[in-house]
Formats: structure tokens, C-alpha cells, sequence
């Protein structure tokens, strides 16, 4: 067994080679902005001088609330060539809830973007440990990072204090489970997933990566792979399909990643029958998406969608359906095999393998997978019980070895007696005409314990009649499975990720009691 060493490298390396190899390029583009590789390392320096005079170092947390910006990944890279801990605070996110996680995280130093000024007041108010509060420009609290940064000296970037099992990055949960978690990840694991993805995720030779989701998220995990590759990351500051579109053509994106519902969005948005040419790799996942949809977008796309599976605790690194095996219609059910390097596993409730065709939960074993959950021993012993990463996600193999997810451990149905799986639902309902989006939930019946409800949203201009979604249903999955109800709403509530969120949806339900609502 390999055991890490203080030689061993850490992301800090992995920063230096990529900021060192191609100065001339552009490393980051924002709007009409360009930031060349040079700038991004002699910027970087600069923001390390002006964090090391505020006392940060190994040991040290940093947060930041920001739209995407050059800057605010230059911040993270800083903190981690510095050995500090660095957490993304969601520009979506409530100012108790980023107070809740700059408490648990132990940030002393905040970096706003100016936009978010009144809500870094609110946030140093309730915290009592941020004692530094930064602004990524001018703004009305905190002090100028930008202007300290271009008033100080220049520093040489150098791999820092940390070792390859100390903490980088301390990433939260979205927290539509209850309290959000502190995933605690390491530097090894941020190495081991630069790797993993560029192997397994389809980043091409030349990688101009567009990225209109929060870089606090998933978003960012092809970042530091482009740049390693010497290519460019190119940012927006919101997701709109029309910009998202018109970028692709005018810039020329190779790579670029999108969570379902901007799949969606620019499918009804007739994606089709855009300029799409230079497009190598369209890489979705963050959250589950119909298998009805994804031959939409493979109709509209071509062959070079590709999905991603995995989760905060692993670094999105578990399994991949590759762009050829999309051409397969049996498998677009399928989240595909393991990634690169990794170890995936149908498991029973005693940690033992399951048969294939069987539903148990799938785990994880790499080097990409967490050391555990800040502050919360008793979820951590749980969740990497018996040396797997529990994923909480049920799902089972198939003959040649495709993973199909079955649906979340905490969102199974119990109607009659019988076990329900939402997803198989939505899975049904997804395919009939006019149907954006479904989410399927339990709630409370007295005959049946939990009544099977569906909540369905149209595509734009599109009404649904739920009585043929109703006989769909029957004639796929049976009495048992049909919902008793089914709501049309204009949207979802979703999360700050902009994944479904049930929690809303089953507390309109649940809020007098019974069932946990999680």
C-alpha cells in the first residue's frame, strides 16, 4: 500500500506547472476581459502577499462570495499554495445559512465580490470568527483586495506548507437533506480528480471551456484540468441560453458543462439549430435527468453529450457514460462504468456485494473520495463505513457492467406495503409531450401509509392533461406505481445547485407531522 508522503504532490504543484507552461495563452476570458497565464500567476502571487499580511497560512480558512470572475478562482488557488482551507460560499445562498457555514468552517477571512456587499454585512455581523472582510473591487464594507493586490509586492508562487492529506478544499452540501456538510478534501484527492477527469470526462486535446454554473460547485472541477492542459476557461456570470449559445460559436468552446435543466432550457430553446461546431465534449450530470431528454439532446447535440456521475464526497468521480455508448438507446438509463482509477460497487445493507441485476447502494473507493465531514464524526463513520464512500444512492449493475441508478435511499416510496421508486416514475412521465420537468414524492394517505403524487411543468407553451399521464404511468408500472395525484405547476422548486428540490415539495404535505421531511 502507498503510503502519501510530504513529497508526494499537492494542487499547489499542479497550479505552478500549469501557470508556468504557457504564458502567452489566455487562461481566463470574461466578457471582453482576457487574462493571460503570466497575469493569472503574477495576480495569484500578489493575492497570496496581501492573504499571508492578514495572517493566513497552513491552518488558516478562507471563504469567498462571488459571481464567477479570473479573480475568485486566482483567491482559491492562493489559499491552497498558502495551505489554507478555501470554501465557495453559492451566490444563491441566504446570509444565515453562509453565516451557519463561516461558523462551522472557522472563516476568518471573507472575500466578496461588491454585488454581495450588504449580504458580507449581515454575514460578519452574525460571525463571530470572520475577522477580515475583502472586496473584489470597490465596495461598500471590507477592503480592496484588487487595489492591496496591485499595490504589493511580487511573489514567486511556491507549492506551500501543505501536505498531500490536508485539507484544500471544504466544500458544503446543498443541504436539502437537513443540515449542509462539510466535505473535507484533501489535496490528494484534488490531484487524483484532475486526472481522473481528464482521462474520464471527455476534455479534449485543446480545452476552451465554457462554465455558466457557480465555480463554488461542481462547475469547477474542469478548471484546474484545462488549465494544466494549457487551455482556456471562459466565464459567465449566470446561465442565459441565448449568451450560453452565442458564446459557444464566438469563442469557439471545445468543452463546456451543464446541469440538466440547462439542458433543458437550451433544448426548448432550439439549440438544434445553432452553431455548435466547434463543440467536442457536452458534459452533464449534477443531478438525474430523463432518459427521454437525453436522447433529445443527442438528437439535438450530437455524439458529444456525456455524463457524469458522482458526488461532492468523491469530487463528481464515480462512473461515466461516454459519448459512444450515448448512441445506444438501451443505455441512456445508465450512468455508465467507473471513471478512471476507481473502484464502484453495488453493496447491501452488511457491506456486501450484491448480485448483478439486484438494487443495493453504490459506493466508492479512490483516491478522489474525502477524508470526511467537518465536525461530524458520527456521518463520517457512516458514510466511509467499511473503506467505501457511501453514496446513499440505490442502484444496481447490469450484465455488462452499466450502472442504472434506481433513485435516493431517502426518496423510496412506501405505498401498501411496496417499495415505490420515484425515478422509475419520472422516467415514464418524462416522455410524454409537453413535460419539462417531474418530480414524484410520497405523501401521507391513510389507506395507503404514503400516496404515490407526481408534480409535473410544461415546456413553454404547452398544456398536459394529466389524465393520459395517469394511464402512461399504469400501463409502464402498474396500479401500484400510478400517482394518485398529479399537479402541473409553471416550475420546480430547486436548489441553489439547481437540482429538484423535494424537501419543498414534500413539506407541503408533511408539515403536521409523520414523516421525516428531508
Amino acid at each position: 500500500m502507498h503510503i502519501p508522503s510530504s513529497a508526494d504532490p499537492t494542487v499547489g504543484d499542479l497550479i505552478i506547472e500549469a501557470f508556468g507552461r504557457y504564458p502567452t495563452r489566455d487562461a481566463f476570458v470574461l466578457g471582453d476581459r482576457r487574462v493571460t497565464y503570466a497575469e493569472a500567476a503574477d495576480t495569484t502571487g500578489r493575492i497570496m502577499a496581501v492573504l499571508a499580511a492578514h495572517g493566513i497560512g497552513k491552518g488558516s480558512a478562507v471563504a469567498a462570495l462571488s459571481p464567477n470572475t479570473p479573480e475568485v478562482w486566482l483567491l482559491q488557488a492562493a489559499s491552497y499554495l498558502l495551505g489554507a482551507t478555501y470554501t465557495g460560499l453559492h451566490p444563491l445562498g441566504s446570509a444565515d445559512d453562509h453565516v451557519t457555514l463561516c461558523e462551522d468552517a472557522g472563516i476568518t477571512l471573507l472575500v466578496v465580490h461588491p454585488e454581495f456587499a450588504a449580504t458580507a454585512a449581515k454575514i460578519t455581523a452574525g460571525s463571530a470568527n470572520v475577522a477580515h472582510l475583502l472586496s473584489l473591487g470597490p465596495a461598500e464594507v471590507g477592503r480592496d483586495l484588487l487595489a492591496m493586490a496591485a499595490a504589493a509586492p511580487a511573489r514567486p508562487l511556491d507549492r506551500g506548507p501543505a501536505g498531500p492529506e490536508d485539507t484544500a478544499w471544504l466544500q458544503y452540501t446543498g443541504g436539502t437533506t437537513g443540515r449542509p456538510k462539510g466535505v473535507e478534501v484533501p489535496h490528494r484527492a484534488l490531484v487524483a480528480q484532475t486526472a481522473m477527469l481528464t482521462v474520464s470526462w471527455g476534455l479534449p486535446e485543446n480545452p476552451r471551456y465554457l462554465i455558466p454554473a457557480p465555480i463554488t460547485h461542481a462547475g469547477v472541477l474542469p478548471v484546474l484540468p484545462t488549465l494544466c492542459k494549457g487551455g482556456t476557461v471562459v466565464l459567465h456570470q449566470g446561465f442565459d441560453p441565448e449568451h450560453w449559445l452565442r458564446t459557444v460559436a464566438e469563442e469557439r468552446i471545445t468543452y463546456t458543462f451543464a446541469v440538466p435543466t440547462m439542458l433543458y432550457a437550451l433544448l426548448d430553446h432550439g439549440a438544434g439549430d445553432a452553431d455548435l461546431s466547434s463543440l467536442e465534449t457536452l458534459l452533464y450530470g449534477s443531478a438525474p435527468m430523463m432518459p427521454a431528454r437525453i436522447a433529445e439532446a443527442y438528437e439535438a447535440f450530437g455524439a458529444v453529450i456525456m455524463q457524469g456521475y458522482g458526488q461532492t464526497e468523491c469530487l463528481g468521480m464515480a462512473t461515466s457514460l461516454r459519448k459512444d455508448e450515448h448512441a445506444d438507446p438501451a443505455l441512456l438509463a445508465s450512468c455508465g462504468r467507473p471513471v478512471s482509477a476507481t473502484r464502484v460497487d453495488i453493496l447491501d445493507d452488511g457491506n456486501q456485494p450484491v448480485a448483478d441485476g439486484e438494487v443495493g447502494e453504490l459506493c466508492v473507493r479512490s483516491a478522489a473520495v474525502m477524508t470526511g465531514y467537518r465536525n461530524q464524526p458520527e456521518q463520517t463513520a457512516d458514510a466511509l463505513a467499511g473503506g467505501w464512500l457511501h453514496t446513499g444512492d440505490l442502484a444496481m449493475r447490469d450484465d455488462r457492467g452499466f450502472f442504472h441508478l434506481v433513485d435516493r435511499k431517502k426518496d423510496i416510496v412506501v405505498s401498501g406495503a411496496f417499495n415505490v421508486y420515484p425515478r422509475e416514475i419520472e422516467d415514464v412521465i418524462a416522455e410524454a409531450a409537453g413535460v419539462s420537468a417531474v418530480a414524484v414524492i410520497g405523501v401521507p394517505d391513510d389507506r395507503w401509509g404514503e400516496a404515490v403524487t407526481a408534480y409535473v411543468s410544461p415546456r413553454p407553451g404547452a398544456k398536459i392533461d394529466t389524465a393520459p399521464l395517469t394511464r402512461l404511468v399504469r400501463e409502464r408500472k402498474g396500479a401500484h406505481q400510478t400517482p394518485k395525484a398529479i399537479h402541473v405547476v409553471d416550475d420546480l422548486p430547486r436548489t441553489p445547485a439547481g437540482k429538484i428540490d423535494k424537501k419543498v415539495l414534500r413539506s407541503r404535505h408533511w408539515a403536521d407531522g409523520g414523516r421525516q421531511v428531508h
